[in-house]
């Protein structure tokens, strides 16, 4: 008797296609994951809204944390600040509504020097509070459209300015 001792051959299966690459392709997934949800954590917390100051009156006090942008020009003779602080407070408006809705407004720093031209409009980004002061944590400054020499006073001649055309 004889006994077959020959170990059955098996058959041997051509390597896939993605054979030895499930690691790879695994931590590939998981980093292009971990990107894209940084991406967007990130470009969500760099908006920013802007507003002019009748549309922050009408919207209210902004949600805790939440930044937001507003843009008017500084009433005139509202700027003040205590001797030896850089606390500063005032008061913007919308000159394209005339005037009529107001914000007060606080900022704790430095102001750049066109912050007082009455032709530069002001930019603050910061948090509007429920108590109706808008707490500025960032200050800039849109330059007028023309330069204009101050006189020796520091006052600009209105004459110099190109007056808007209504059609």
């Amino acid at each position: 008797m004889t006994y077959d001792t020959a170990q059955p051959q098996m058959e041997e299966e051509s390597p896939g296609l993605f054979a030895g690459k499930g690691k790879f392709i695994i931590a590939a997934a998981v980093l292009l994951g971990a990107l894209f949800y940084l991406g967007f954590i990130a470009f969500q917390s760099a908006t920013v809204y802007s507003y002019t100051v009748t549309e922050l009156t009408g919207l209210g006090p902004t949600p805790e944390g939440k930044l937001v942008r507003v843009s008017g020009s500084l009433v005139e003779d509202t700027f003040v600040r205590p001797d030896g602080s850089t606390m500063a407070h005032f008061t913007l408006t919308d000159k394209e509504d005339g005037g009529i809705q107001f914000v007060s407004a606080q900022h704790d720093g430095v102001l750049p020097d066109l912050f007082f031209n009455p032709h530069s409009e002001i930019i603050l980004e910061g948090t509007y509070r429920p108590d109706g002061v808008f707490d500025s944590q960032n200050v800039l400054v849109k330059c007028p459209s023309k330069y204009i020499e101050a006189t020796d006073d520091g006052s600009y001649d209105e004459a110099d300015y190109p007056k808007e055309q209504v059609n």
